[in-house]
């Protein structure tokens, strides 16, 4: 978050929870509503308390518009997940996450034993790629070896297809299949 962004979130959390104690305070019988209007009133009378407060409330205006539609930080990190650009000297080569995922999922159905094979891929600030490939496995596979295999040949079709490193594959087993037997009359 930019600090931009912290101060706008700052000072809008202020002014909510300002006005949710002065409604706290009038639903509960402390404080008055009429002595609130009396004395904003009483501000609204003087000149200089009403140049201050508007030019207030120009600054809150314009940081709230900033902060609705004007979000930088969310688009950077949106579009350093979307792709990774690899450059080189001959130009430079823009890789999506979907080619990452789609070999990913390529890799794992390959595989005699996993079904319903699904990846999500999550780039960091940093470029640091990791897989999450959700599956389902065949009740006689060996669920530990089956899944260390497949973190170890999704990192190397990564590094082979794309020369890019994968830093971790989190492989989540959802359920066991039972394979369904075909009669044979």
């Amino acid at each position: 978050m930019k600090v931009l962004d912290k101060i706008g979130l700052a000072v809008f959390s202020t002014i909510v929870l300002i006005i949710s104690l002065i409604l706290c305070a009038v639903i509960i019988g402390v404080s008055d509503i009429y002595e609130i209007a009396v004395g904003i009133n009483n501000v609204l009378d003087n000149t200089l308390w009403v140049n201050i407060l508007f030019g207030v409330q120009l600054v809150l205006i314009l940081l709230a518009i900033k902060c609705i539609f004007f979000n930088s930080s969310a688009r950077e990190r949106s579009k350093n997940r979307a792709a990774i650009t690899l450059e080189n000297n001959e130009g430079k080569l823009v890789v999506s996450r979907d080619v990452i995922e789609n070999l990913a999922s390529l890799v794992a159905k390959s595989y005699e034993g996993i079904e319903n094979v699904s990846t999500k891929v999550e780039v960091d600030d940093e470029t640091n790629i990791r897989i999450i490939v959700n599956m389902q496995v065949l009740e006689e596979v060996k669920i530990t070896e089956i899944t260390n295999r497949l973190q170890s040949n999704i990192k190397d079709s990564v590094k082979k297809s794309l020369n890019l490193e994968v830093k971790e594959v989190i492989v989540k087993v959802k359920d066991i299949a039972v394979k369904k037997k075909v009669d044979v009359e």
